[in-house]
């Protein structure tokens, strides 16, 4: 009877643990007969379950709907990688603007994560290049995917568009160790000398980052 008790208590734990450490990651736990509308949503989004989306939209469901922290839902999907999810939302008008908590929108997640198919998508659907902020390039260079910072450029994104901090494209490409994608930039006109609200340039981070040809390009660009 002890051991069956001790171990009853010891799944009870285990499962309290599972749920706490799914809430903290945003998600939600599929209790039969007790999910609310808006989680059914947000799980179907995040696992791309098309058909259950569909569903839920047809019975009036808000595309805009937020998890319980806050995040639109396309982000979410973006985010996962939800191609079809976010095709979906698009279709059903869903805001390609709607921000999370942090600033981040749906385009800026693409971006970051390398999804050119999703930014093209998102783009289509009137997401700004060039929110105030922090942006998509920036956003871009950071991960250094070159062929959408060239395809944002191409799209109006402002070059030295600048972070609440001061923070450029070229300053978090020269931070991170991309090179090709500071070398973009540089070729396209960045401002080698801009400074963050801390004084510190692209040349400065390209120093800290250990990148010896990138120092040398910055500085045969006019850095100083």
């Amino acid at each position: 009877m002890g051991v069956m008790s001790t171990e009853r208590r010891r799944r009870g734990l285990a499962a309290i643990a599972a749920i706490a450490a799914i809430a903290a990651l945003g998600m939600f736990v599929p209790v039969a007969h007790a999910q609310s509308v808006p989680d059914d949503f947000v799980v179907a989004a995040v696992n791309d379950r098309v058909p259950e989306l569909k569903r839920l939209l047809a019975a009036g469901a808000d595309p805009d709907m937020r998890d319980r922290n806050g995040d639109p839902v396309l982000v979410l999907a973006v985010r996962a990688g939800n191609a079809a999810t976010v095709d979906v939302l698009l279709g059903a008008r869903a805001n390609v603007n709607a921000r999370t908590g942090f600033g981040d929108n749906a385009l800026m997640t693409a971006a970051l994560g390398g999804r050119l198919d999703l930014v093209q998508k998102l783009r289509a659907r009137g997401a700004d290049v060039n929110q105030s902020g922090w942006t998509a390039l920036i956003y871009a260079a950071t991960g250094g995917h070159d062929d959408i910072a060239r395809y944002l450029l191409a799209e109006g994104a402002d070059i030295d568009a600048a972070s609440p901090n001061g923070t450029t494209a070229l300053m978090m490409a020269a931070r991170e160790g991309k090179r090709s994608t500071a070398e973009l930039l540089i070729a396209r006109g960045a401002d080698v000398n801009r400074r963050n609200e801390n004084g510190a340039s692209a040349l400065d981070w390209a120093r800290r980052a250990k990148e010896p040809a990138l120092v040398l390009r910055l500085q045969r660009a006019g850095a100083r």
